[in-house]
């Protein structure tokens, strides 16, 4: 049985299913068929355009985003497809906080799907902290399929652990 450490948290019978397109050697099929494109935002100054014009249309009384950036340190084994971050600094007698999001490089190379789907559930930590009902409600607002793109992205991962 092979271990499918991306799909862990989903019901055995949808890890099966993956396992199954995995021994007929078809998954990579089914996410090309699926995803076939890939987008288009290469630098950062793109996916900061990118996040900011998804902030504008969904999270407008959110705080500004101050930097948002591909991060080539990040990677898979910190279980971190993106990070939101808030860095707190003493300027005078205040105190600034900039929010930043990090994507990890290698979605540079994915369908648009993921990457929309990675930068909104960043977003929406804006909003809500933690992982519960109110963000992932949120989530499905800002994208539409929120859960299943989140699927098929970690279905994804999985595909490419395997290349």
């Amino acid at each position: 049985m092979t271990a499918l450490k991306y799909l862990q948290a989903y019901p055995a019978n949808l890890q099966d299913q993956v396992r199954q397109l995995i021994a007929d050697n078809r998954l990579g099929d089914y996410l090309s068929q699926r995803y076939p494109g890939r987008h288009d935002v290469q630098s950062d100054k793109a996916l900061y355009g990118y996040a900011l014009d998804l902030k504008q249309e969904y999270l407008r009384n959110a705080p500004a985003i101050d930097k948002v950036l591909f991060d080539n340190r990040l990677d898979l084994t910190h279980r971190a497809l993106g990070l939101h971050t808030t860095v707190s600094r003493v300027q005078g007698g205040k105190l600034k906080a900039k929010k930043e999001i990090r994507i990890v490089s290698l979605f540079k190379e994915a369908a648009p799907e993921f990457l929309k789907m990675i930068v909104v559930h960043e977003l929406a930590h804006f909003k809500e902290s933690d992982h519960n009902k109110a963000f992932y409600k949120l989530c499905e607002h800002m994208l539409p399929g929120y859960h299943q793109i989140e699927f098929d992205l970690r279905v994804y991962l999985t595909w490419l652990d395997m290349q």
